[in-house]
């Protein structure tokens, strides 16, 4: 039995060109990210999945703009634009995406006061969303992360894997970033001093 697993990280419409919180050619690595989960043993996919008036969304602060930073009881917090919404055609994976043959989906972001950029563990780093006992039970312990974006929720779960013990690879090639104020080369050098496999 094949103890590697791939991870497609939030591959939806509003990281997508026209979405509400559109990576720049997130739709791009669909075909790739379909080859992969066409030869992988095991694949499970992540679901940004946020309730309606989320704390991260910078609607809900008065004053503030998409991409400003606030303080939230867990730390510092980029606010976004609402997006991902449960039950709207945003939160909805790509079209494209061939998402049938995952078996687990992890939606993340669904508590209203905590944003979930990494699968593994809500923002506050402590907060379980289940996702490590579940490979863990499975034996899948060599994990390739794909999706969008590369510095936030991709980059965030590669580090919390890697520090959960997991061997970890994030391919570059089927993933891409919001690169925001240097964000991109920021979290590649985390994911290198972490020990991710980075290509």
């Amino acid at each position: 039995m094949s103890d590697q697993c791939l991870i497609v990280v939030d591959v939806q419409n509003d990281f997508c060109p026209g979405g509400a919180l559109a990576v720049p050619e997130g739709d791009a690595i669909v075909p790739l990210v379909n080859q992969m989960i066409r030869a992988a043993d095991h694949t499970i996919l992540t679901q940004d999945w946020h309730p309606e008036g989320h704390s991260s969304f910078a609607s809900q602060h008065p004053g503030k703009k998409p991409m400003d930073l606030t303080e939230m009881d867990y730390g510092p917090q980029v606010l976004w634009p609402d997006h991902c919404v449960q039950g709207f055609k945003g939160a909805e994976f790509h079209p494209d995406l061939d998402w049938t043959k995952a078996e687990m989906i992890v939606r993340k972001g669904f508590r209203k006061t905590i944003d979930s950029y990494s699968a593994l563990f809500e923002n506050d780093h402590k907060t379980p969303t289940g996702l490590a006992g579940y490979l863990r039970e499975r034996e899948l312990s060599r994990l390739t992360f794909v999706g969008l974006a590369t510095d936030f929720c991709v980059g965030y779960s590669a580090l919390d894997a890697a520090a959960q013990g997991f061997e970890v690879t994030v391919r570059l090639d089927a993933c891409r970033a919001i690169d925001f104020d240097g964000s991109l080369d920021a979290m590649l050098s985390q994911l290198k001093q972490a020990g991710v496999t980075v290509g």
